[in-house]
């Protein structure tokens, strides 16, 4: 994994942006909102607040005060009958969030039915949030995440119902000066990136190679998703429809030259206000010098747009074709332009995205158009990247500035039989960075696979990653105990964490309410935009909310305020691969 400093792993660059941001939090009420968990300290449960699947792994978190508490049991709230008794774990100090914890485990409950785990200490007695047990546990999550970029969408009307809504918005766009062109352009779609109106073609890239993967490597649970979009109903199953928005405008980001622009944004945040009500000109922005489009971007969009080519051919084969011919071409500009470097031109404060190295976005465009035309070129040139440094097989989670993995994985899950000492070596590596993550969850009282360093900007989403890696060892080489880790993850996410929370918007118990994401506030309803994962607790700050708060362990480094971006904004690389999970959880 290269080294990342900083700014390269955060998504907003520089003081210009920071002040971008403040100077959009005035419009919010001063005073702090209240985060909707549970107690902070003291006796509790955690567990999934959605549910278990029967034969997978089921666990909950107690809080110990009182240590010679040891039995529970689990009881059926249809008939209050004790269906299962358990003997709690360890004790365990689990040093992300402080707390003393101990594990109940009741995977040998398999009846689906909806219960409730029952223990007694010297305070008296101690229940859970209702268990939800049931084979389909985990369909409606994936339909919500998934819907969530629906209404993400730009450029045009969205209505996900309950008043969930807005006109078309960003219809007027311009080449900004940056671009090394002029003038208006007729240029929109893609998804808004997260609580901005920006779109980026970086973050696009894996989370759009993200969704792509899931679909081809869980075609059952994705192929009859119904998402209730305006392209319900065609040719195309609704998750590649809604996919193939993205994709659209990505289309429109590249040059006639094969370079593609880095972003389309406005020179800086907006206020808090609903997208169509955004007048501030959207730019295609670019690198303010020739060759003006990046490296990063044109080879991200090669990458995705060779998977494209794979998924969209059985369901419309010219824009499979399409997709492929543009994915050539942003190859051949990147192979031309291997270190254009982006950094925001002067005047801009938008997300920057910036990457200091870049070999490894150009071996993942390799890969993928190796494995999708198995030409020798594209073969030539993945495997002359890994013959550098340590080779690339020192793998781990990806993320949208490190896609090392991304390519090392599509070439090994390529029907191509390939090079033998690489593939083995690839498999090795990804063995290895799993067993250190299942490992890293039997350590954690909470049952997550984060380092406490990792508890930084967006650290749910390296949850989610993590259990990408996970699902990605397991298919191959079939291991129960890569699955229940990643499945370990999601508990995590959805209330098996020390504050009881549901960081996914809508789901759960005890959902979280105050996500750091325009229409959110700007709508005039309660309750936030549904599907949405929070980025989750960030112990290194980040804006003047997370900054002020008492340091505490790094998992309770949180707190529910729309103002707290570090902490509780939304992006499509954090949903992307909580989607990936949830597909993985439905197979």
């Amino acid at each position: 994994m290269k080294a990342m400093d900083r700014r390269q792993l955060l998504k907003y660059l520089g003081a210009a942006t920071a002040a971008s941001h403040l100077a959009s939090d005035r419009s919010l009420a001063d005073s702090a909102l209240a985060s909707p968990t549970a107690e902070a300290s003291g006796a509790g449960i955690f567990l999934n607040q959605v549910g278990y699947l029967p034969n997978g792994s089921k666990q909950a978190t107690v809080r110990v005060v009182d240590a010679a508490t040891r039995d529970f049991v689990v009881r059926s709230m249809t008939d209050s009958a004790v269906v299962f008794k358990g003997e709690l774990g360890p004790v365990m100090a689990d040093a992300a969030s402080g707390d003393q914890t101990v594990a109940a485990d009741f995977s040998s409950l398999r009846t689906p039915g909806k219960y409730q785990i029952e223990l007694a200490d010297s305070s008296g007695k101690l229940s859970s949030d209702p268990i939800i047990v049931a084979p389909d546990a985990y369909q409606s999550a994936l339909r919500l995440t998934m819907c969530a970029f629906y209404g993400q969408r730009c450029g045009c009307a969205v209505d996900l119902g309950d008043g969930y809504k807005h006109p078309l918005c960003h219809a007027d766009s311009a080449y900004h000066a940056s671009s090394g062109k002029s003038g208006a352009l007729p240029n929109h779609g893609g998804w808004h990136d997260a609580g901005d109106y920006g779109r980026y073609v970086v973050n696009s890239g894996i989370s759009t190679g993200s969704l792509l993967w899931a679909w081809e490597l869980y075609p059952a649970a994705l192929r009859g998703l119904s998402l209730a979009i305006p392209e319900s109903g065609g040719k195309t199953p609704d998750y590649l429809s809604e996919v193939r928005w993205n994709l659209e405008w990505m289309l429109q980001m590249q040059d006639s030259d094969g370079g593609v622009w880095h972003k389309q944004t406005s020179e800086r945040f907006c206020a808090f206000i609903m997208p169509q009500d955004d007048k501030l000109t959207s730019y295609v922005i670019g690198t303010g010098a020739a060759p003006y489009k990046s490296t990063g971007a044109t080879a991200d969009l090669a990458s995705v747009m060779a998977i494209a080519a794979r998924c969209y051919g059985p369901y419309d084969a010219a824009f499979a074709q399409r997709c492929l011919q543009s994915a050539r071409q942003a190859w051949s500009w990147a192979v031309a332009h291997p270190n254009v470097q982006f950094e925001n031109p002067a005047g801009v404060s938008t997300g920057g995205y910036g990457d200091r190295q870049l070999s490894d976005e150009l071996g993942w465009a390799s890969a993928e158009l190796w494995r999708t035309t198995g030409e020798a070129q594209f073969e030539k040139a993945f495997l002359a990247g890994r013959a550098s440094g340590d080779g690339g097989f020192s793998l781990a989670a990806p993320g949208w500035g490190d896609v090392t993995s991304m390519a090392c994985w599509t070439y090994l899950l390529a029907e191509r039989k390939g090079d033998p000492a690489i593939r083995a070596r690839i498999k090795d590596a990804t063995a290895a960075a799993a067993s250190t993550l299942i490992e890293r969850s039997r350590k954690n009282g909470y049952g997550n696979t984060m380092e406490l360093r990792e508890y930084g900007w967006g650290s749910n989403s390296v949850a989610g990653n993590q259990s990408l890696l996970l699902l990605i060892a397991n298919h191959l080489r079939p291991d129960t105990a890569a699955r229940e880790t990643a499945l370990n993850n999601l508990h995590y996410l959805l209330g098996r964490n020390c504050l009881g929370v549901s960081w996914v918007t809508q789901l759960g118990i005890r959902p979280f309410q105050h996500p750091h994401h325009r229409p959110s506030v700007a709508d005039g309803i309660d309750a936030p935009w549904p599907g949405l994962l929070s980025g989750g607790p960030n112990a290194h700050g980040g804006d003047k909310v997370a900054d002020a708060m008492p340091k505490a362990p790094p998992m309770r480094m949180w707190i529910d305020d729309q103002r707290a971006y570090s902490m509780n904004e939304i992006a499509i690389n954090w949903n992307a691969p909580l989607v990936f999970l949830l597909a993985g959880a439905n197979s």
